[in-house]
């Protein structure tokens, strides 16, 4: 089964927040909560890059390594996705996360701030696939449709892409040769503990 993942080409980042937009609105994310979000480097200084940043569905992903109540899991495909009934709020997820993925409805301490939100990866929760249910808590399971997340979709200058973790990284690579150079396939090496060589 391929391994899924997200890569981020700097390169061609633009900053027009559809990736933002098109998750939100698939999801129905609540006001506050942003599971996708453009950050720019060096604004107004020279190497300034846009990168659109969300969870990466890590290898040995840190939130779960921490969670006191185990409420993360891996599917078969590589997404980390979370339970909300078991979540307790707590926060430290968000602390463990080295790219600020999970993200709380309220602003308060330990257990107050609701349950933790993040990027499911299109690929629902774990109740029964196209539930009502799993809508209202994680918003569209496009996977079990046969779909990438709408946020790689709807990116016109495809700086973001989704899917099988060895095709995205090939399509990088034939980008770089390309070019002849590369800023980096950004957050790759510490979402997924590898390189990718061109």
């Amino acid at each position: 089964m391929a391994r899924m993942k997200f890569l981020c080409d700097a390169d061609r980042c633009i900053e027009c927040n559809a990736c933002v937009t098109a998750c939100k609105n698939e999801h129905e994310v609540p006001w506050g909560i942003n599971r996708r979000r453009v950050v720019t480097i060096n604004d107004g200084k020279p190497g300034e890059r846009s990168v659109t940043m969300a969870c990466m569905h890590c290898t040995d992903a840190p939130c779960a390594a921490v969670c006191p109540v185990n409420c993360f899991y891996t599917t078969a495909d590589g997404v980390v996705l979370h339970s909300k009934d078991l979540c307790i709020g707590c926060g430290y997820c968000f602390y463990a996360c080295p790219f600020g993925a999970p993200q709380y409805p309220k602003v308060g301490n330990f257990g107050s701030r609701g349950k933790m939100d993040k990027c499911t990866y299109c690929a629902g929760g774990p109740e029964a696939d196209g539930s009502r249910e799993e809508y209202e808590k994680y918003g569209a399971n496009r996977l079990a449709e046969g779909k990438l997340p709408l946020c790689a979709e709807m990116c016109s200058t495809k700086s973001l892409l989704a899917g099988d973790g060895e095709i995205i990284a090939q399509i990088y690579k034939e980008r770089v040769m390309k070019r002849g150079y590369g800023s980096g396939a950004w957050g790759w090496k510490t979402a997924y503990r590898e390189t990718i060589e061109s």
